[in-house]
């Protein structure tokens, strides 16, 4: 019989699987007294008890695999603490390839595996045949293998959790299904239960499979949809040994390991198959789904491909468990930004064993400490807005999420379902106009702008992409003519009020106390001096100014506002990204052509950069803002969606004469890193500095004005940098690198490629990273270091510079022309 539950808790926990268990866990080693969970069942009976529990530590940041790695390190280690089997294991792993794609592919991650400490090495066919005797490999052409890996008893685990966070005061109350909230002044303040009522201050959904249904009863969004997930049990099987590295033969969307003398074999199928929850029984529990043996054949026949034993073993079972997905493939976490102490921790996408030990320490820290301690952004909730848990969204796109768990990471993928949530009021030009759309914050954006003689659909492919001439093209209208850019995704909050000032001032790294009509490049900091955002800030008038930040940033940065808001400041924001269109005239003719479209004077005199103003442009009114992130002359025109058209036609019209080209985000993005313009994600995160990415200009620091962030800048200035943003080209024109490669400096790893592309302008592959230089003086480390890149195993020359390598003065941006 249960204990009765408590009136009061500090936190409560809602979910027993692993990241319920694990968030518990870490609470009471951080302090917590007495959190609860509350299980809807018993522990562990929703997915974590099938979870095959392989644990592979390399992710695609260095975060997420740290968190993993901590995994590692934590259920090596829970039996001592608590007397409690983990059943870990260190096996490895063994990625196979079995065509050349995948094989840069499974290269690249293994050197991405040296820049974030996770020992690789890579196998010839034959060695990796010693390590899986019963694996054919005639057609394998290469393997890496992490000796790290391994796996766990995913029941046991949680036992082990349970246990130690009992021990410091923690109770778990098993068939105690929640019912709903208590709110009280846009905070979570209870939770009501079938059992009765708890009054709290903090709320974790680690609901797994019931996390989006959980979250709704606090109008709280969370998009996840369960899909049905398939692997194969034999009995066992002879020569089969025990404990083999987890065998990953992705070509074939499986994974293989050693189970009891048998084989699991288990796959991320291209056709898989959504679950509504409705589907399944109301007291679901330690259940699995109906075999289905037709949709599992061409897995099973994959997997006899592969281990030519598994045409004569015998069958145990057909394991269908259902598993919860989100939309890009990666787990929910954080702080919902709808109500304020309602936490998320699932979604977890097949990897809540690997990632639960780390991700339940990061979730736990985020809510001792009021914020993440490093970048989590690929898996923090606030990168989706409320519409991405919209169901019949979810079901049309996470069928896809798990066809794709496998797909080889090509530069220019782009999601097939679901397409076409939000669409500018330029789409159907921009589609006539040949523009090949790629999406992002739901937004469909032009990539690229396909003409006769292009190959349509675009390949995707490591090395020269397919739409290398369609960027060339859009590039040369940027620098030598003009280009026309729709970036009406750009995310835009109206900041409005009497302290709207005092909040900003706050709030924002640089100074925006200005006379309106000055516009304001800035970033919003952390405690530790890392950017939560950058963003350029628009002054109005006197009480309200317009940020305007990047399109997947609209939510957390309104999130980060709001959490920073007094009750005593009057103040409004409201986010009116779908108002305006935002038409973006970039080149060396941009001046000559919008002048001849308006009667105002658009010379430097006139209209300085970096400041806007409101004029009349053909038959529309429009905010014009001298800005570029091209780093040419131009202007971002601000156009209300019902005039987009109107004015887009009219710059088509009169652009002929100055050979306007329609221009997209892949031509952008070479143009900003030719320029050394930083992005958000890229150069600028929570764990670097704006000292460290060379943006001291765009604070305050000369001031005594205060700002988040800047007890932390003035301490490192002290201290002094060990790492700074760099730029680079290739001294090889045919080598094309995309991002996240090694950086070494005579044959030293010192950083990591922030963001790369080829540089139509420069002639050759261009590039932004970090370089830790230590104690070093970095400018002579850069004037006489041997710099190189590694890509997929092979080292590639660059050229250094502190100095942007494309008009490192600004003068385009100030042409007096």
């Amino acid at each position: 019989m249960n204990d009765p539950l408590p009136s009061h808790t500090g936190a409560v926990v809602i979910g027993g699987g692993i990241m319920g268990c694990s968030t518990l866990y870490h609470l009471t080693k951080l302090g917590v007294r007495e959190p609860i969970l509350l299980e809807r069942k018993q522990l562990t009976c929703g997915t974590t008890w099938h979870s095959a529990a392989q644990v592979r530590q390399l992710r695609s940041t260095n975060n997420l695999t740290q968190l993993i790695r901590y995994s590692t390190e934590l259920y090596a280690t829970l039996e001592q603490e608590t007397g409690q089997s983990t059943g870990w294991v260190r096996t490895g792993s063994l990625s196979i390839a079995t065509n050349a794609e995948r094989l840069t592919h499974i290269r690249r991650q293994a050197s991405l595996a040296k820049v974030f400490g996770v020992e690789t090495h890579e196998l010839s066919p034959a060695q990796a045949a010693e390590l899986w005797p019963m694996m054919r490999s005639d057609d394998v052409v290469g393997a890496v293998y992490s000796p790290d890996d391994g796996r766990v008893n995913p029941s046991d685990l949680c036992a082990a959790l349970i246990k130690g966070a009992k021990s410091h005061g923690a109770r778990v109350f098993e068939d105690t299904p929640v019912t709903g909230f208590r709110i009280r002044d846009d905070r979570v303040c209870g939770v009501d239960t079938a059992r009765g009522h708890v009054a709290c201050e903090i709320v974790v959904n680690c609901a797994g499979l019931w996390g989006r249904q959980v979250a709704a009863m606090a109008g709280v969004s969370v998009p996840l949809f369960a899909c049905e997930h398939f692997y194969l049990l034999t009995k066992p099987m002879q020569g089969i040994g025990r404990h083999l590295p987890t065998l990953s033969d992705h070509d074939g969307y499986l994974y293989i390991r050693d189970e009891v003398d048998g084989i699991l074999a288990g796959c991320f199928e291209p056709h898989a198959r959504a679950l509504p929850l409705e589907n399944l029984p109301r007291d679901f529990a330690f259940e699995l789904l109906d075999e289905d043996w037709e949709h599992f054949e061409p897995m099973m026949v994959n997997a006899m491909h592969r281990i030519p034993a598994l045409e004569h073993a015998e069958v145990k079972m057909l394991v269908n468990g259902p598993e919860s997905f989100t939309p890009d493939g990666a787990f929910l976490l954080g702080e919902a930004p709808e109500l304020a102490g309602f936490y998320v921790g699932c979604g977890m996408n097949s990897v809540g064993v690997a990632s639960g030990g780390g991700a339940g320490r990061a979730l736990a820290e985020w809510i001792v400490e009021g914020a993440p301690t490093s970048d989590l952004w690929s898996v923090d909730i606030r990168r989706f807005a409320p519409f991405h848990a919209n169901e019949r969204f979810l079901r049309a796109r996470i069928p896809e999420a798990l066809a794709l768990h496998y797909a080889i990471a090509y530069p220019g993928r782009e999601p097939h379902t679901a397409r076409g949530l939000r669409k500018s009021a330029l789409h159907d030009r921009l589609a006539e106009a040949g523009a090949q759309f790629g999406t992002r914050m739901g937004w469909e954006r032009a990539a690229w702008f396909a003409e006769d003689g292009d190959a349509l659909p675009a390949a995707l492919k490591f090395g020269r992409p397919a739409w290398f001439d369609a960027e060339a093209r859009e590039s040369r209208a940027a620098r030598e003519r003009v280009a026309l850019f729709d970036q009406s995704s750009f995310a835009k909050l109206l900041v409005d009020g009497r302290d709207a000032q005092s909040l900003l001032q706050r709030l924002c790294a640089n100074d925006v106390d200005v006379m309106p009509g000055r516009i304001v490049y800035t970033a919003m900091l952390n405690e530790r001096g890392g950017f939560e955002s950058d963003l350029t800030v628009f002054r109005i008038s006197r009480d309200r100014y317009l940020l305007v930040t990047g399109t997947a940033q609209a939510v957390r940065d309104r999130h980060w506002i709001e959490t920073h808001l007094s009750p005593r400041e009057r103040v409004c924001i409201v986010d009116v990204t779908g108002s305006l269109a935002v038409l973006s005239v970039m080149g060396p003719l941009s001046r000559r052509l919008l002048q001849e479209l308006t009667s105002e004077d658009l010379g430097n005199g006139a209209f300085a950069l970096f400041t806007s103003r409101e004029i009349a442009l053909a038959t529309a009114s429009v905010t014009a803002a001298r800005l570029s992130y091209a780093g040419e002359l131009g202007w971002e025109l601000y156009v209300p969606v019902e005039m987009a058209v109107a004015v887009y036609d009219a710059l088509m019209e009169i652009g002929s004469a100055f050979g306007l080209r329609n221009a997209g985000t892949h031509a952008l993005t070479s143009l900003r890193i030719e320029k050394g313009l930083r992005a958000w994600g890229h150069e600028v995160t929570p764990d670097d500095t704006p000292l460290e990415a060379g943006l001291a200009f765009a604070t305050k620091l000369a001031s005594d004005v205060p700002f988040i962030g800047r007890d932390a800048l003035l301490e490192q200035r002290a201290r002094g940098l060990r790492r700074r943003l760099v730029h680079f080209r290739l001294a090889d024109p045919q080598v094309f690198i995309l991002g996240d490669e090694p950086i070494v400096c005579d044959g030293e790893l010192v950083g990591q490629v922030t963001s790369a592309a080829f540089g139509h302008t420069l002639g050759t592959g261009v590039g932004m990273g970090y370089v830790r230089h230590g104690d070093r003086p970095l400018r002579a480390m850069v004037e006489c270091g041997r710099f190189e890149v590694e890509l997929a195993g092979h080292m590639h020359a660059i050229d250094v510079s502190l100095s942007p390598l494309f008009d490192p003065s600004g003068a385009r941006m100030r042409v007096q022309t």
